[in-house]
């Protein structure tokens, strides 16, 4: 078991920079990728961007992005303390959302990284709002 809790949300100005956390407990040297999900009202979930962590031996630190958010956010973690981090730069209005966190366990080799089905824990998320 994997217990997600995310923090860091809030409201920004367009231009304005976040950053949001995710801290994983219970049974976290399992985790394989480590997702970052949003889903802005009426809107499908989507995919932020997804790292692999300690879980996975031979893919450990590579980091996937959605286009939408490339060169403006930046996905990394610190296992000392079995938290992610997004750190959101130049955000934009379309950029609000509601923003999840997830983690892969067991690893579903083959499946992209933003199906948010091979994800199997989810934290409660996070709101993150940019007015313009």
């Amino acid at each position: 078991q994997v217990q997600l809790l995310e923090s860091g949300g809030g409201s920004v100005q367009a231009g304005g920079s976040l950053r949001v956390s995710c801290e994983a407990s219970g049974n976290s040297v399992s985790r394989n990728r480590m997702g970052w999900f949003r889903q802005a009202p009426g809107k499908e979930r989507e995919g932020v961007a997804a790292i692999y962590t300690r879980g996975a031996t031979l893919s450990y630190g590579r980091v996937y992005y959605d286009d939408s958010v490339k060169g403006r956010f930046t996905l990394s973690q610190d296992n000392a303390k079995n938290t992610v981090y997004l750190q959101m730069d130049s955000l934009k209005p379309e950029d609000t959302a509601m923003y999840y966190c997830a983690a892969e366990d067991p690893w579903k080799p083959g499946r992209p990284w933003n199906d948010p089905r091979i994800y199997d824990y989810w934290g409660q998320g996070t709101q993150v709002t940019v007015s313009s």
